[in-house]
Order: C-alpha cells, then sequence, then structure tokens
C-alpha cells in the first residue's frame, strides 16, 4: 500500500472559535411587592444575536426587599458561530410552538 501525503486542501480543518471580547456593563435589580427583576445592559452599541451568550463577572448580588440597586460590572460577550446561530432559532421556534394551545369546542361559543 502505497501512502499519499495529506496535501493542505483534503486536510481536515477546525472550526473557527467563538469571537470573545469583555465589555462593561450596568445591572439595575428591584426585589419589591411590584417588581422582581435583573436587568443587564451593556455599553456601546452591542448588537446581540441569536445563540450569543453573555458572561457577567464579580460576585452575586443580593438586595433586600423593596429595594433595588445599580451595580458596574464587565462582562465577557461570546459571539455565536453561524452553525450554534442556525440551532438557536430551529430550537426557538420549536419552543414558540409550545406557547399556544389550539383546541376546538362541540357547541356554540356564547
Amino acid at each position: 500500500m502505497a501512502s499519499h501525503p495529506i496535501n493542505e486542501e483534503s486536510a481536515i480543518r477546525t472550526m473557527p472559535t467563538a469571537k470573545q471580547f469583555d465589555i462593561p456593563c450596568t445591572i439595575t435589580v428591584e426585589q419589591s411587592s411590584d417588581h422582581f427583576h435583573a436587568h443587564v445592559d451593556l455599553a456601546g452599541d452591542v448588537e446581540l444575536e441569536a445563540g450569543d451568550k453573555v458572561l457577567v463577572h464579580g460576585d452575586p448580588i443580593t438586595i433586600p426587599f423593596g429595594h433595588s440597586a445599580v451595580f458596574e460590572r464587565a462582562a465577557t460577550v461570546t459571539r455565536a458561530g453561524p452553525v450554534d446561530r442556525a440551532l438557536t432559532r430551529l430550537a426557538a421556534y420549536f419552543d414558540l410552538r409550545e406557547l399556544y394551545e389550539v383546541s376546538f369546542n362541540p357547541g356554540r361559543v356564547k
């Protein structure tokens, strides 16, 4: 058996790694009888797309009931590749279908 050298065109290539970057962010947290939320706003005009991930750095945030607070932190944004982006959109489509239900009842609507 003769061995053939592998040229660059036929070599198996690995997928490029996802693009990551660090960015400052503002976290707004409120815990009250009217609101219970935590919102992260990234600095600048960063557009997040399907499959992108955001990791906020720092210690866990806790606030007492009835209060709100704003924190400044750093975050790492990891961009999804084309395959992950497509899989996320496909999964979201099927998750969305679980949110609605269609039923048919016999008789007239009153």
